[in-house]
């Protein structure tokens, strides 16, 4: 398997992998959010691969105090091979190296089985609330088009 970052030819594959994972919900526009990826620290948008065929994904930030990871996504069919827990190593060294001091992520409370996962590569779930507000609202994404 090799982690490189994202190319523009990847975007269709990239949205497949994420609708595949069930990682886009109507109010976030996955072209949209490569683009905002894209134009800051773009070389954080992790693609992980297989004889060319993308089958993982991991989108990092750091905002100087802690760093986050969105979008980490494995192919169905490639699940439970080690690949999301390469792409959290190589985000962990990425974010270190940085000198990001502690990575923080969501997952939705009702998806057990990433839980476990992130449990299992030593993270804890924190006594805090994550509280949002939107600041732009995209119409629904409808992957049909």
């Amino acid at each position: 398997m090799k982690i490189r970052s994202y190319h523009p030819e990847d975007q269709k594959d990239l949205i497949q992998l994420w609708l595949d994972c069930n990682l886009v919900v109507p109010h976030n526009n996955p072209e949209k959010d490569i683009q905002r990826k894209l134009d800051e620290n773009p070389e954080w948008l992790l693609i992980a691969e297989i004889e060319g065929e993308i089958v993982g994904s991991c989108m990092l930030g750091y905002d100087g105090h802690r760093g986050w990871v969105y979008y980490l996504a494995v192919s169905p069919s490639f699940q439970r091979q080690g690949i999301a827990s390469q792409l959290m190593e190589y985000a962990e060294n990425e974010l270190r190296s940085v000198g990001c001091p502690k990575i923080n992520l969501m997952v939705r409370e009702s998806n057990l089985r990433v839980i476990d996962f992130y449990r299992s590569i030593n993270y804890q779930q924190d006594p805090v609330i994550t509280m949002s507000k939107r600041l732009v609202v995209d119409k629904p994404y409808n992957s049909s088009n």
